[in-house]
């Protein structure tokens, strides 16, 4: 097990908790020790909360160790199945019950004969999987529990709904503006007539999971959580799903599309087509096609952008910023490494070479290498971009609480083209803006000659170099710098005058 002081995704139990919590009346047991349980807190303020979030830590210590936590662990289910009267409580191994080797199963077993709440096990392998594939196998793993108990009990309702309708599938706590996306999706859907069955976990209740398949289809917005649900609904009871992210003008359209193919070959009878919708929506509702084509976004063309985040979130961003901005992507990368081949394969292309790696360091010596204009990833590298004064517009998870905004942000569907052209606009630091800096001297003159991902502290920086830094334009002053302190180690040569910078100006090339 490999330990960071930053993890993009976390370990195998947050997953489980986050689709948990999501849940309505569900609570979930963690049978880890002190120190696993910050969960609690990192959602209560993410999210802000105004309810507890609904998770109890079994706690192992010396105590449990010396006796067994198996009456501890029992107790805790049973309590809480008397205190909060949960339709499920959901027992979350972690490494250190794996590491026990205690068997959760027969625990489960005992307590689910007093407790009358359901009791279930997520059967998740905490050494080979991390937060996003342990959410997405929980996932699965509650609703093929109670659609088989369902089925069992005959009360599984298997016709559909008169109108078209559709479940969606991945939206829960801590996602990046899932909330928002999905009102979003929901507006969309009602434009094109479609009811929307279910939503899960976010919100929804286990106890109406045996009604998932009286919708027609499955909507998976986002490819790390929902997917193993969609495709285990399809293949037992044919559900055909829609797994294209409506994030952009081009996906928009193409999620639309597809949403039309599969209801044509659900209704013979009739022709879903949804032509003069899309033309509408992109012509009056999203600014993000006409701003395409202005003054402004042309000054974006062929500037120099890197992309880092979760593959779903990765993948859109690379194609609008390439095929819909004409910016070009030095770097497209991702975390996922579990989805490596599906992400090689979408942007290939798109960018010039592909990142794929969950080490923090890898990313930051990558933007450093390429020093792009502008960067899109999570939180880690939006800091790394402080450290390079290089901006960086946050579009995946991890985030920091600053991306859970109050107000109505999706990046989905023709509102989010909107968001999504802001923020990619704002994140360059455009001509006039650095003309305004040069002119009133600059708000950052001395912190940038600073900012550099290197720790090396031997290079002083004389006051008549750092002037002549500071003329410098903002875009390209921390390429300079970083050059001319290049040059500076490479000569052995601890005092860097301006004569210095000549020289590594010369030694360049430039």
């Amino acid at each position: 097990m490999k330990l960071a002081y930053w993890m993009y995704a976390g370990p195998a139990h947050i997953g489980t908790l986050r689709v948990a919590s999501s849940f309505k009346n569900v609570h979930a047991i963690m049978h880890a020790p002190l120190g696993d349980d910050y969960f609690n807190v990192m959602r209560s303020m993410l999210e802000r909360e105004r309810d507890f979030t609904p998770v109890t830590t079994s706690i192992v210590d010396r105590h449990v160790l010396a006796r067994g936590s198996q009456e501890k662990v029992v107790e805790n289910i049973t309590r809480k199945d008397k205190e909060d009267q949960p339709d499920l409580i959901l027992l979350t191994p972690t490494c250190t019950s794996s590491i026990l080797q205690e068997d959760l199963q027969n625990f489960v077993n005992r307590a689910a004969l007093e407790a009358k709440s359901d009791v279930l096990l997520a059967d998740v392998n905490h050494y080979r999987v991390n937060e996003l594939q342990a959410a997405d196998r929980t996932l699965e793993q509650i609703v093929r529990f109670y659609i088989e108990k369902a089925k069992k009990q005959n009360i599984l309702s298997t016709t559909k709904t008169a109108k078209p309708s559709a479940n969606i599938l991945g939206m829960f706590t801590l996602g990046f503006h899932n909330q928002h996306d999905c009102r979003e999706l929901k507006n969309l859907l009602n434009d094109l007539g479609i009811e929307v069955n279910a939503v899960i976990p976010e919100g929804g209740s286990v106890l109406d999971l045996k009604n998932l398949t009286r919708a027609w289809f499955n909507i998976v917005p986002y490819r790390e959580v929902g997917l193993m649900s969609a495709v285990y609904l399809e293949k037992e009871y044919q559900m055909p799903y829609v797994d294209i992210t409506p994030m952009g003008i081009v996906q928009t359209e193409a999620f639309i599309r597809q949403i039309s193919k599969v209801l044509n070959s659900l209704d013979k009878e009739n022709n879903y087509q949804f032509d003069s919708y899309i033309d509408q929506q992109t012509r009056f509702v999203s600014q993000a096609a006409w701003f395409a084509r202005s003054i402004d976004c042309q000054n974006l063309t062929g500037k120099k952008a890197v992309v880092f985040g979760d593959a779903t979130h990765s993948v859109a961003m690379t194609k609008i910023l390439v095929r819909e901005m004409g910016i070009r992507v030095a770097c497209a990368g991702t975390y996922c490494q579990h989805d490596a081949d599906w992400f090689r394969e979408q942007v290939w292309g798109f960018c010039d070479e592909v990142l794929i790696t969950d080490d923090h360091t890898q990313v930051g010596d990558m933007i450093a290498r390429v020093e792009p204009s502008a960067i899109f990833g999570t939180q880690m590298e939006r800091h790394v971009g402080k450290r390079l004064d290089i901006p960086c517009g946050v579009i995946s998870a991890p985030v920091h609480i600053q991306n859970f905004p109050l107000g109505y942000r999706p990046f989905l569907g023709y509102e989010g083209t909107n968001q999504i052209a802001d923020l990619v606009y704002n994140s360059f630091t455009l001509g006039m803006e650095d003309h305004l800096l040069e002119i009133f001297g600059g708000h950052d003159s001395k912190e940038v000659i600073t900012k550099s991902l290197s720790t090396d502290s031997e290079l002083n920086w004389t006051s008549d170099a750092i002037a002549e830094l500071n003329k410098i334009p903002g875009f390209v002053r921390g390429k300079i710098k970083r050059n001319t302190e290049k040059y500076a180690r490479q000569n052995n040569i601890n005092n860097i005058s301006v004569e210095v910078m000549y020289a590594a100006k010369e030694s360049a090339g430039a």
